[in-house]
């Protein structure tokens, strides 16, 4: 799980949920009222746990493996700049799968199901009506109080899946007989990632020919365990990698930079996180070389599953889209975890990989904001469907055509979670400056970042005059935004 370990889950939310996969029968009429199932394209849609921006070779870092990731940005187009506009597995979940704001769809951890009136026009669903036929295969993320979704959870997930299949719940908690590795019939043990890439093939082998295919797969990795003392637990495939490597201390990880912070982030969930896995230099070392295996793990299945793809003649009309929910501290500010609003926590790797676009836009990276709600609004676009207006993300599909189209230059930053540990907080991201205040706190603690002269927000310019009259603005734009969000 996401942010919690089991006994602070059990203690919030009094229970999980595990439902194993669902075989639902097909409306084979849709795709029929809707024509012939070859002009619409299959659509695959990969999301990673916790993975940040930079952890692929594509996005510049120079020590991880990533080959397949990378090739789908050689072949596709890698945004930039991405960004989680909640910064928390739960609620970044449920905008990708419905492209709203949490302030619109209203769900996080804790909070009351999710609604129908926003289930009903989520990606999946849509596309299902329209004929798609649409599986979802690992962690979905999206609870509450036990529950999945809303309180008929049978009916919603058959408005959205053909074929369902969560088990993020298999051995991830304190008590649990298994990790990532998880015990098979025969007594042999697989890890996670390895088990979600073969019901992935699985699904791909049970689709027809003429009936377009969405399949959402969602990898835990390279979430840490965080009951095991280990944390980072890779597949032993990649045993082999970053052996003979050291990894770079973080930017603003030394002791003067976290003791210079308030009280109330000193004494945050994120900083007892990094006690878990970062506070000597060898844990680090032995944290980042797991971290980055289980990264080369999901890229190790990606590349079965393209295989796959390929194998079954599924490649030329395959169109495969590749994030992560969202970014994570690995020891900058002396944090661990997600939650806030600097970059290392909102900003995600994003490729988009479409087998029929003009090969004139291959390897572009365009650098306008794309978001998590857009996910949603982008997959309906490809898939030749109309965007629901309650939708409030935009489609890529004009920036994935090479476009200049007129863009957002802002976009609002939230995190309501109510956790005793971890402080709520909203802010806005400019093209060049972030705002951030923890409006709880009393007084409210605002940060204010020139991302153009210090892209690592080390130094807070609330409290310099010289900055007064951009501060003003954007604390105006916040709210501005908050309120658009609402609506």
């Amino acid at each position: 799980m996401d942010n919690l370990n089991r006994r602070e889950f059990l203690t919030l939310m009094a229970g999980s949920t595990v439902v194993g996969t669902m075989p639902f029968d097909v409306d084979d009429s849709a795709l029929t009222r809707r024509g012939s199932a070859s002009e619409h394209p299959n659509i695959l849609f990969l999301l990673t746990d916790n993975q940040g921006w930079n952890k692929m070779g594509c996005a510049g870092n120079p020590i991880i493996h990533t080959p397949n990731m990378d090739k789908l940005a050689e072949d596709g187009v890698r945004f930039s700049n991405a960004f989680a506009t909640t910064p928390i597995c739960a609620a970044s979940r449920a905008s990708i799968l419905t492209g709203m704001y949490e302030r619109k769809h209203q769900f996080t951890f804790i909070t009351p199901p999710m609604r129908t009136q926003f289930t009903d026009i989520s990606y999946p669903a849509l596309l299902r009506t329209a004929g798609y036929r649409t599986g979802f295969i690992g962690k979905f993320g999206i609870e509450s109080h036990g529950k999945l979704l809303v309180e008929d959870e049978q009916v919603t997930l058959k408005k959205m899946f053909d074929h369902f299949d969560n088990y993020e719940h298999w051995g991830l908690f304190e008590g649990s007989p298994n990790g990532y590795f998880v015990e098979q019939p025969d007594g042999t043990q697989k890890h996670l990632t390895d088990i979600t890439g073969e019901k992935a093939v699985n699904f791909l082998r049970e689709c027809k020919p003429a009936q377009p295919f969405c399949l959402s797969i969602s990898f835990n990795a390279p979430h840490a365990q965080d009951n095991d003392p280990r944390q980072y637990i890779w597949p032993e495939s990649v045993n082999h990698l970053y052996q003979d490597v050291t990894i770079p201390e973080p930017e603003n990880s030394e002791p003067a930079f976290f003791e210079a912070q308030p009280e109330f982030l000193k004494t945050s969930l994120n900083r007892e996180r990094w006690y878990l896995r970062f506070d000597t230099p060898e844990k680090f070392q032995r944290s980042m070389k797991g971290l980055y295996r289980m990264v080369s793990g999901v890229d190790v299945v990606i590349g079965k599953i393209l295989d796959e793809i390929e194998r079954l003649g599924m490649a030329k009309n395959t169109i495969i889209i590749f994030t992560s929910d969202h970014g994570m501290f690995f020891g900058e500010r002396g944090f661990s975890d997600c939650w806030l609003m600097h970059e290392e926590s909102i900003r995600t790797p994003l490729i988009v990989f479409d087998p029929r676009a003009d090969k004139r836009v291959q390897g572009i990276t365009p650098e306008q904001m794309a978001l998590n709600v857009d996910i949603a609004p982008t997959i309906l676009e490809l898939a030749g469907l109309k965007v629901p207006q309650e939708m409030q993300g935009h489609s890529l599909v004009p920036l994935l055509n090479g476009g200049n189209p007129e863009w957002r230059t802002d976009f609002l930053c939230e995190h309501l979670f109510e956790h005793p540990k971890i402080p709520k907080s909203e802010g806005v991201r400019t093209q060049r400056w972030k705002y951030i205040r923890y409006f709880e706190q009393q007084p409210v603690y605002e940060e204010l970042y020139d991302l153009e002269n210090e892209p690592h927000e080390a130094r807070n310019l609330v409290g310099n005059p010289g900055y007064a009259g951009e501060l003003e603005r954007l604390r105006k734009r916040c709210n501005q935004l908050i309120q658009n969000a609402k609506e």
